[in-house]
């Protein structure tokens, strides 16, 4: 992190560009984490997620302007290895089903991580008194917990036990 830590407001500017990378991280594997799935409800989930990060961005966009600062010159590293563990799942071989299981789990390490992160920054909007971006991180994080919920619903329901009989056969 560039910004020197020495109060609350340099921590959520350096949260805030750690979220930037890490969405834009996350725009660029999305398309290659649907490709990768075989069952059509996993790819519309990854399709749906993927409209979402794109507003998510334009949010993170806004709360920069109005903070006065620019949101690149960071790279998020913890985004950086989630997708290569989704890159590791996608290259290796298996059967579909197995491999869509696995996807959901890579796809739901990142939801808790935004999840976490985007918690934080929206605590850190409400001590500050910047109730427009807390307005705004409570959307991303309201849209991150159903993410991670319809993900849950598939594996729960469906992907987990097809994985299963894959296996059986």
């Amino acid at each position: 992190m560039s910004v020197k830590l020495d109060a609350l407001n340099k921590v959520f500017v350096a949260q805030l560009k750690d979220m930037y990378s890490a969405e834009k991280q996350l725009l660029e594997a999305l398309p290659r984490m649907r490709d990768a799935a075989t069952n059509s409800k996993l790819k519309s989930a990854f399709d749906e997620h993927l409209k979402e990060t794109q507003g998510q961005i334009g949010r993170l966009e806004g709360i920069f302007k109005t903070l006065d600062f620019e949101p690149g010159g960071h790279r998020c590293k913890a985004m950086e290895g989630l997708i290569e563990e989704a890159k590791e799942i996608i290259d290796e071989d298996g059967e579909p089903e197995a491999k869509d299981a696995a996807l959901i789990c890579a796809a739901q390490k990142v939801e808790h991580y935004e999840i976490a992160t985007y918690g934080s920054l929206r605590a850190y909007a409400r001590v500050l008194d910047d109730d427009e971006s807390y307005k705004l991180l409570h959307k991303t994080l309201e849209e991150e917990r159903s993410a991670d919920s319809l993900l849950t619903d598939l594996a729960e329901n469906t992907i987990n036990r097809l994985a299963m009989l894959a296996a059986a056969n």
